[in-house]
């Protein structure tokens, strides 16, 4: 039988400070936003402190499950309920004459 090796970078997911990659860059914008927005010294403290707080919080989420942000979208996209009954416009598939 012939094996195969599947390679670690393949299915490795992709971190970056240890969380989620995507999730670390939309903080580090928000608190360059908010820096840049206030051009005061108290904004730029108020902007290292929010993305000191925010990569704390994304690497205990990472530690958790590594793809929870994925997870956690997939769930708020199902519906709370799903009717036992198909929907009024559904056709019943026969020919019509």
């Amino acid at each position: 039988m012939r094996t195969i090796p599947i390679r670690q970078s393949l299915h490795k997911h992709s971190f970056a400070l240890g969380a989620e990659r995507n999730l670390v860059m939309l903080s580090a914008l928000v608190s360059l936003l908010v820096a840049i927005g206030g051009l005061t010294f108290i904004a730029g403290i108020a902007a290292a402190l929010f993305w000191a707080a925010a990569l704390i919080c994304l690497r205990r989420m990472a530690k958790i499950d590594p793809i929870l942000s994925q997870v956690w979208f997939r769930h708020i996209k199902q519906q709370d309920f799903y009717p036992a009954r198909a929907s009024l416009w559904r056709t019943t598939g026969g020919f019509k004459c």
